[in-house]
């Protein structure tokens, strides 16, 4: 895994949706330029410590598609989707660690280590090559190069019914 930066079409959304999202009081998480089959998509991930509501994504969406037909920063056609970031969100991009030091993280490994490939960790710190976590059961800590890292996502845990 290797932490991600944006490219010139998402840094140009990126800057046109930041102040649209600071109007509407909600971060923008990430915005993704993918192609799929034959069409692209233009992802707007936005994010609230109390949850997105599908106002919230209405309220970015409407002015973010005027503004990005007026301004038209990407020259092919896309498909515009504003939404939640999700609570199992990816962390793929240095702010998204930013945002989750202190926090428990689900990291899966590309190979086994010990036997498990799956980790519920505590992410204490990172760099660009690797997470400093921290294993619950025993307190301590180690690190894990982000090159053995198939992806790390927000962990959250529900309380059973």
């Amino acid at each position: 895994m290797k932490m991600k930066k944006f490219g010139p079409t998402e840094q140009a959304v990126y800057e046109l949706a930041l102040p649209l999202a600071e109007e509407n009081g909600v971060r923008i998480w990430d915005v993704r330029f993918e192609k799929e089959g034959a069409s692209w998509y233009l992802r707007v991930f936005i994010d609230r410590d109390k949850g997105i509501s599908i106002e919230d994504c209405e309220n970015v969406s409407r002015p973010l598609s005027s503004l990005l037909d007026e301004k038209d920063p990407i020259s092919q056609s896309y498909v515009l989707e504003v939404g939640s970031a999700g609570l199992g969100r990816e962390l793929s991009r240095q702010s998204h660690f930013e945002a989750s030091t202190g926090k428990l993280i689900h990291v899966r490994m590309i190979r086994a280590l010990d036997g498990e490939r799956d980790f519920i960790v505590k992410l204490i710190s990172f760099d660009r090559e690797s997470l400093e976590v921290c294993l619950e059961e025993d307190g301590e800590s180690c690190r894990l190069p982000l090159s053995d890292i198939a992806f790390v996502r927000l962990y959250e845990e529900f309380d059973e019914l």
